[in-house]
């Protein structure tokens, strides 16, 4: 399949910021090739698509799957495996805090309650004390908020971002236009 320009440079683009959030570059190219397209595509054509080697497509779709952002599905008449993704951007936002909280934030809290908990801990500095659990504290709240978000329907997680927004300018004393 022939990409349209748009598309090239959503793909691109996409895959250069899944490099600067840690994502390897390939992975979220097939992730942007998959939403931007809208319809399930099997491995080949994604690998003729994106010029990249049958392998790496293999590997990527796999990393994607473990992440829950694509799933597999079939066609009548055809063996292949067809891979989609969700096309509510709120849906993927989800899935993707989800993933990260899972995979990196709940890691570091855990962590945390550990080391507040070790008779070691009393033996560090008070000061060295009060930053791991002025952190702890902080991770505890940014987990209880992210909760109450995830929880949110789209719509009303949407009227939130624009509120909390709103609240920002009010607060600097910007005037209204």
């Amino acid at each position: 399949m022939e990409l349209s320009r748009t598309a090239h440079q959503f793909v691109v683009h996409w895959g250069e910021m899944g490099s600067a959030w840690g994502v390897n570059r390939t992975v979220a190219q097939i992730h942007a090739l998959l939403y931007f397209h809208g319809r399930p595509l099997h491995a080949e054509e994604i690998s003729e698509t994106l010029s990249v080697a049958r392998s790496n497509v293999s590997n990527s779709l796999k990393e994607l799957q473990n992440w829950n952002l694509i799933r597999v599905t079939h066609q009548l008449g055809d063996r292949r495996d067809y891979f989609e993704t969700s096309l509510d951007v709120w849906e993927l936002f989800r899935t993707i805090v989800r993933e990260r909280r899972e995979r990196e934030f709940e890691p570091t809290m855990r962590l945390l309650d550990e080391l507040t908990r070790s008779p070691d801990f009393r033996n560090e500095a008070p000061d060295a004390q009060d930053r791991v659990r002025e952190t702890q504290a902080f991770m505890n709240t940014l987990a209880s908020w992210s909760e109450e978000m995830l929880r949110l329907s789209p719509s009303t997680l949407q009227k939130v971002l624009k509120l909390g927004a709103s609240v920002q300018k009010f607060v600097r004393g910007d005037s209204p236009n």
